[in-house]
């Protein structure tokens, strides 16, 4: 069953919102150990041991999906441009923030292009792409598998020449790197526009469908994960300082 929101044409789906909560409550348990070792509670290492970054590239890539279907499902449902950069001026000026925050957190690894200014990114681009239909799919795949193969093209000799030039900030945003730059949070344009393609190409297929998925009505017990989502830009940008709040007034109060 969908749910309108007051006042606009464009429904709500509480499965693509509950999935997008599933996104939020995962993020937030694996910040908030980051957290933890940050302030000397936990010993563990979240650059470098799979443990972590797996986890963080799925979280990253349950975001980017269900982003990739809400835009589908906002075009087919006649989204205006001016409704759309509306909501897309949110997710950039909140990437700005981020960028502050974390500049004012880890001035030596600051976020200057993350997981909202790639979103802020793709966002554009899925939203001119999205009546390719099927096409996403392996357009999607072609883009994800574009990243090894860059990766592996600058360590050649015929490239290595080009590799500190797309390794510098000004260009690693494509995601032609070949090595992760000094950064808390790196979700560049390749490979993780292909995952918001095939974020668009599931939801336009879903969308065309007269019942299925998003008919779905959630029961009780997930409701609670559905309201998360429809409030997910709010609580992403909120969580975290919130954490580090209580944590530091924790390190203060064992003293």
């Amino acid at each position: 069953m969908s749910r309108n929101n007051p006042g606009s044409a464009i429904s709500r789906f509480e499965t693509v919102d509950a999935l997008r909560g599933t996104a939020m409550v995962w993020m937030t348990a694996f910040h908030f150990g980051f957290d933890l070792n940050h302030f000397g509670y936990l010993r563990q290492d979240f650059y470098n041991d799979p443990l972590w970054t797996w986890q963080r590239t799925c979280i990253v890539s349950l975001f980017l999906f269900c982003a990739g279907i809400g835009q589908a499902i906002a075009v087919l449902q006649g989204q205006s441009w001016p409704r759309f950069w509306r909501r897309w001026a949110q997710v950039a000026g909140c990437a700005a923030l981020v960028t502050l925050g974390s500049w004012w957190m880890y001035p030596q690894s600051y976020i200057y292009f993350g997981v909202l200014h790639g979103i802020a990114l793709m966002l554009i681009l899925a939203r001119l792409t999205v009546h390719w239909g099927w096409h996403l799919w392996w357009l999607g795949g072609v883009a994800i598998a574009f990243k090894f193969i860059a990766a592996y093209a600058l360590t050649t000799e015929a490239l290595a020449l080009y590799a500190d030039t797309m390794n510098a900030p000004v260009l690693n945003w494509l995601g032609f790197i070949s090595r992760k730059p000094v950064t808390e949070d790196y979700v560049p344009l390749i490979p993780w526009l292909g995952v918001m393609w095939w974020g668009v190409a599931a939801g336009a297929s879903l969308s065309r469908q007269a019942s299925g998925i998003l008919s779905w009505r959630l029961p009780e017990l997930l409701q609670p994960l559905a309201v998360l989502g429809r409030w997910s830009l709010s609580y992403y940008m909120v969580h975290q300082p919130v954490m580090i709040a209580v944590l530091m007034a924790l390190a203060w109060l064992l003293k």
